[in-house]
């Protein structure tokens, strides 16, 4: 393949998650290839007002994971990123490295949205003084990479893109940055998300963006299908070691994947709808500075929310950039679409992908949408070895971005 780099100086050493389809990482992946599906009714009382009432909600309660009286310190999204960040960490070798060579990039769309309405509910019923202490450490979108970077001691920056859907992306391709920029020698990087909640829902079923099939759970979500109507919400989070290639030869590491590039565009038009332009100058960007050629790309983890027109627009997209060789997944037909972190999680499908030989087909398939010109894996996953792969993350606001993995 003429255009893949022999030495990628990044690469992926540990990978780390608590999703809809399982509690960390390797389950999240085998749940992917069976073909599970995270997407559930919500019982609970406060959801039987809502038209719609499912959600992907996540297989393991991240509290579960955690001692009680940190758990109880934590936002919900800060659980699932400690959670993830810590898997990913141990997954790495646990590394030795100096604390001002260490950074960590968490995205994540909304932020600390539990602990925020549950504290106006407390003011408002029971004062100001019954409000806790703990509320803005809970609430503020930095505090699950604070949280990290506390955690693991990282002294080189703990930073946080919020940029709706595509923030984990963002936060990888933040991290390819800080590590070609010489900045540090590995950044924890990845993406939380925790908006399972009464106004979320309420709030993205008037734009009309969701799914309504409340009879039908688990073939809700149904990216390029001709019987889409709209994505599922859920929660969870992906976490991922980068390193300096020379620093992880230097420790024994042995790599999942290597980082070939990213790449990150804005629209700049409306506040809520895609652009295939724009998908178009992530994807080549992210194929440039990975030095990759179009046809290198074998398989494509699509941002595909099973919404009708943004996954005929991503699709153009593909096309036009890539061509219409490679293999397209979309595991948002199984996770429901995570917001912030949803790249991150794509990422781990990615990086599984390539080094497993595999990609996860794409449930609730039925009937593929005729102007969709593309490979679409259906019914069972699909086996290869390809050199490498692409993910693409769009959010609202206009944010393109698209990263570029490789074999190692």
């Amino acid at each position: 393949m003429s255009g893949i780099a022999t030495q990628p100086d990044i690469v992926v050493t540990g990978v780390g998650a608590t999703t809809p389809l399982g509690g960390d990482a390797p389950s999240t992946w085998a749940a992917m290839l069976a073909g599970e599906s995270g997407v559930v009714a919500v019982t609970a009382e406060w959801a039987e007002a809502l038209p719609v009432r499912i959600a992907a909600r996540l297989r393991t309660d991240p509290d579960k994971a955690l001692p009680r009286v940190e758990a109880r310190r934590l936002d919900r999204c800060e659980q699932i990123a400690l959670v993830s960040a810590r898997e990913a960490w141990a997954d790495a070798g646990t590394p030795e490295v100096d604390p001002e060579r260490l950074a960590v990039v968490i995205g994540t769309g909304i932020g600390g949205i539990t602990s925020l309405l549950a504290q106006d509910h407390t003011l408002e019923q029971h004062g100001p003084r019954r409000v806790s202490p703990l509320t803005v450490p809970m609430l503020m979108a930095n505090g699950p990479a604070a949280c990290v970077s506390i955690d693991l001691g990282a002294r080189a920056g703990a930073r946080t893109p919020v940029s709706a859907c595509s923030s984990s992306a963002e936060a990888i391709a933040m991290a390819i940055d800080l590590i070609r920029l010489g900045r540090a020698d590995i950044v924890v990087a990845g993406g939380t998300e925790a908006s399972v909640l009464p106004l979320p829902l309420a709030a993205f079923g008037q734009m009309t963006a969701l799914s309504k099939r409340n009879e039908d759970p688990v073939g809700a979500s149904r990216p390029f299908d001709m019987a889409r109507d709209g994505f599922v919400l859920g929660e969870g989070g992906a976490v991922l070691v980068l390193e300096r290639a020379e620093f992880a030869r230097a420790r024994g590491a042995r790599p999942i994947a290597a980082v070939a590039g990213a790449g990150i565009s804005s629209n700049a038009g409306h506040i809520t709808a895609s652009d295939v332009e724009g998908q178009v100058r992530a994807i080549r960007m992210a194929l440039r500075e990975g030095g990759l050629m179009p046809q290198d790309i074998g398989v494509v983890q699509a941002h595909a929310t099973a919404t009708p027109a943004g996954d005929l627009e991503e699709a153009e997209a593909i096309d036009e950039a890539i061509g219409h060789h490679a293999a397209i997944s979309a595991i948002k037909s199984m996770t429901g679409h995570l917001l912030g972190a949803s790249g991150a999680v794509a990422s781990l499908a990615a990086v599984y992908g390539l080094r497993d030989g595999v990609a996860p087909a794409i449930r609730n398939l039925d009937d593929p949408d005729p102007a969709v010109k593309l490979d679409l894996i259906t019914g069972v996953p699909r086996e290869g070895r390809w050199g490498a792969a692409l993910v693409n993350s769009f959010g609202f606001g206009g944010h393109n971005v698209s990263v570029a993995f490789t074999q190692t």
